[in-house]
């Protein structure tokens, strides 16, 4: 996985105002975590840190200004509901070498057997336990000819070298269920509710 570089500044004003301000000059404010050492609050620029999370599980490389470089992963990001843009990130902070546990996305290929089946992602993401530094972008399964029934579990998915699950390995991750008859249109149940009752009063 690629390394992406971005520099940071030390936050030391804190509350509602403060965090409004740092949105108002296209910041995000973070906090970095692990290792056993205290929390540390940084603000980051808004543009670039959006750009690096359209990888999964990005590994960043922050220069904070006067505290040197720091390895962080984001562990979660707080968007505003309406407009998107980033309110806030937790940044793990994880070192070259050291294995992490992260949840990378499972994709699809292949067409499922006729007759109309649906295939259910039972889990959006697989948890999985990889070295900081080489962690997946995602793995991909077949499920070409699978019939209603099938599940694919945890242990059934191939992963990259190095990386291992942090599941039970009898996990579902995916499978495939028939598809639902079509509901009666309205009125057509009541309407052959009615024959029936009409029927049964002229036995």
């Amino acid at each position: 996985m690629s390394e992406v570089k971005i520099s940071a500044q030390l936050r030391t004003e804190f509350g509602k105002g403060a965090a409004r301000r740092v949105r108002r000059a296209h910041l995000v404010p973070g906090v970095i975590y692990g290792h056993g050492q205290d929390p540390k609050h940084v603000t980051l620029p808004g543009h670039e840190l959006l750009l690096a999370l359209r990888t999964p599980n990005v590994l960043i490389s922050l220069d904070i200004e006067g505290d040197g470089t720091e390895l962080v992963i984001p562990k979660a990001v707080q968007r505003d509901p309406l407009k998107g843009f980033l309110e806030h990130v937790d940044l793990l902070a994880v070192k070259r070498g050291e294995k992490v546990t992260v949840e990378i996305v499972v994709s699809t290929e292949g067409e499922l057997a006729p007759g109309g089946n649906l295939l259910e992602h039972v889990l959006n993401a697989l948890p999985v336990e990889a070295e900081a530094t080489h962690i997946p972008d995602g793995v991909t399964v077949s499920v070409e000819g699978l019939e209603a029934g099938t599940s694919i579990l945890a242990k059934d998915i191939p992963l990259p070298k190095g990386t291992t699950l942090a599941v039970d390995e009898d996990t579902v991750v995916l499978q495939v269920v028939a598809a639902q008859a079509e509901a009666p249109a309205e009125g057509e149940g009541a309407e052959a509710e009615a024959g029936e009752a009409a029927a049964e009063a002229a036995e």
